[in-house]
């Protein structure tokens, strides 16, 4: 394993840059640093969401599991040319989203993001993980990044809004429809 900070301040990013995995440093605002940037803050709002209280135990294993896989994204955000993200671990996702979609009823609305507090703050993970996953293909378009690595959002964006309605359902009984027809006059 790689150094391990003793200092937590080191004043090298008072000039607007950061430093890569590989040593390099770029700019504070670049597409690559936006992009771990996201995942950093996408694990950081699964934690808040693990932190709630009576979470499904299938729901926190998966999203303790995604924690750490989200962690070796950003690091492989973080190192120009480095793969840690693969096909299984999409697979995975897959596998743990149509495990959980397997209980819920079909949709037939739109749903609010809402519907109690875990469910609420795993749309909010959502959202973010749906921004980084645009953040990796803007990173894509000026440099090399694995396939897997936006696919792996992308699925798990997807299995944060199954785990959303699960959530809602648990802490609520039911989920927060849209109504689109509210407020008209017949």
């Amino acid at each position: 394993m790689g150094n391990r900070l003793s200092r937590i301040y080191t004043r090298t990013g008072d000039d607007g840059t950061t430093g890569l995995g590989d040593g390099t440093r770029v700019p504070k605002d670049s597409a690559r640093v936006e992009a771990f940037g996201s995942v950093d803050e996408l694990n950081s709002a699964i934690g808040v969401l693990l932190a709630m209280p009576d979470l499904p135990a299938g729901v926190a294993t998966s999203l303790t599991e995604v924690q750490h896989e989200l962690f070796d994204l950003g690091g492989e955000l973080c190192i120009p040319g480095h793969r840690v993200i693969a096909a299984e671990h999409v697979a995975r996702l897959e596998k743990s989203l149509d495990d959980f979609n397997d209980t819920l009823p079909p949709l037939k609305e739109f749903i609010l993001p809402g519907g109690g507090p875990a469910a609420a703050a795993c749309h909010v993970a959502r959202a973010i993980a749906r921004r980084a996953e645009r953040r990796v293909w803007a990173l894509s378009r000026s440099e090399t990044v694995s396939p897997e690595a936006a696919k792996y959002l992308n699925r798990l964006s997807d299995l944060l809004f199954v785990l959303a309605r699960v959530l809602a359902r648990h802490e609520r009984g039911q989920e927060v429809l849209w109504r689109h027809d509210r407020g008209r006059q017949a």
